[in-house]
């Protein structure tokens, strides 16, 4: 059994988001707070990340969706509702490949299913290498306009800085993916019953940057798998 970090707050059904990379389980917080009257929320940190020590350097899809799969055994979860935000996307459509009738429904924001392209793929391995050699602190500077709207640096410098702090504070052994809105419309016309909803006016990571308008469209999302009819949450 792992020894994890992870929160756990709340009651009812329960909802597990599982965090992107280079970030930790605190990204979720706006999610978790806004949901805990009516949810049980689940965050945890991954392999590798925020308080979640791992000596691997490489750890594969398969393993990570395992590690979440022993976290809903060890929490008696028989099922839930899965969500990720960019690789941490990549990582519950890998648990629904492997264990489909332990997730009600998923929540797959700012991520993508295909492969990657040839061009993608050795970015990706540059981008590791550099970051082995260098280190997090200089990418996480350059990276920051990308990872949220460029005007939301100066304009949310709170959420500005919890990014940049968890960016900085990860392991560089590997890097993150960006998504535009085509890669959702890809998902969405292959995944039956699927629902797009676009946060306007956001960076890669809406859940921060428009947590209001994130959480409304994640409640009314919950409300329908759940079935939920009790008062709809106000958001923030």
């Amino acid at each position: 059994m792992r020894s994890w970090a992870y929160d756990d707050v709340g009651q009812g059904f329960p909802v597990v988001l599982i965090h992107g990379h280079p970030f930790n389980r605190s990204m979720w917080a706006p999610q978790r707070e806004f949901l805990r009257p009516e949810y049980r929320v689940i965050a945890p940190d991954l392999r590798g990340y925020g308080e979640n020590f791992s000596e691997s350097e490489k750890t594969p899809l398969s393993v990570f969706a395992a590690d979440i799969l022993e976290l809903l055994d060890s929490l008696a979860i028989d099922r839930c509702v899965l969500g990720g935000l960019s690789m941490g996307g990549q990582f519950v459509l890998e648990c629904y490949r492997q264990f489909p009738e332990r997730i009600a429904g998923l929540v797959l924001a700012d991520t993508f299913a295909q492969l990657d392209t040839p061009e993608r793929k050795q970015l990706r391995l540059d981008t590791a290498a550099r970051l082995i050699a260098e280190g997090m602190n200089k990418y996480s500077q350059e990276e920051l306009p990308r990872m949220i709207a460029p005007h939301h640096v100066q304009t949310m410098p709170g959420v500005a800085e919890h990014v940049l702090r968890m960016m900085e504070t990860s392991s560089p052994v590997d890097q993150d993916q960006y998504t535009p809105v085509s890669d959702a419309r890809f998902m969405q016309e292959r995944i039956p019953g699927a629902e797009l909803a676009i946060i306007k006016d956001a960076g890669h990571m809406p859940n921060l940057e428009r947590s209001g308008a994130f959480n409304v469209k994640l409640a009314e999302f919950l409300a329908r798998v759940f079935g939920n009819t009790a008062h709809m949450m106000k958001a923030q």
